[in-house]
């Protein structure tokens, strides 16, 4: 096998397992929101809002300070499990995916692309409605990351096809 081949692969390898670390960080991050949720069941939602907009500094008679503190007063210790439930099922796929990619499966790679490559219309709605760095952000790094499976995915299919021929 010539050298640049086996570095093609090394490095697909490791952005491999650079998109794998990012979906595991993402479905860990999801997962501890979804316990600390569970910290809310059978307590005072709106104190802790009320509490969480005092620490932040922030007037809790403008508009999103407002928002938060009035969507507290009306989530239930169903929701809470039902979102805690949620977010446990997410964070379950995105592990999952994560150990796929960092194994190099093929169901993986096309998994993220798929999953990824979804949300890409709403990310450019989002942006199109008003332009933000946090909502540019999110819609460069799905790019990149939906670029790169693409890319892979093509790459894996031309060199089965070369071994098939």
């Amino acid at each position: 096998m010539p050298q640049p081949e086996i570095d093609r692969r090394k490095a697909s390898r490791r952005g491999l397992h650079l998109v794998a670390c990012f979906e595991a960080a993402k479905g860990v991050l999801v997962l501890l929101v979804g316990c600390g949720l569970l910290a809310f069941i059978h307590k005072d939602l709106h104190h802790a809002a009320e509490q969480l907009v005092r620490v932040l500094h922030m007037n809790p008679a403008h508009h999103y300070p407002s928002i938060l503190i009035d969507a507290a007063d009306k989530v239930t210790d169903l929701q809470l499990w039902v979102l805690a439930f949620s977010a446990v099922v997410y964070s379950a796929i995105r592990l999952v995916e994560a150990y796929g990619l960092w194994k190099g499966y093929q169901w993986a790679e096309w998994f993220g692309f798929l999953s990824g490559a979804i949300y890409i219309p709403m990310e450019l709605f989002e942006v199109a409605r008003q332009v933000t760095w946090p909502r540019v952000t999110v819609l460069a790094v799905n790019l990149v990351i939906v670029g790169y499976l693409a890319f892979t995915l093509a790459r894996t299919g031309r060199h089965r096809r070369r071994l098939q021929d």
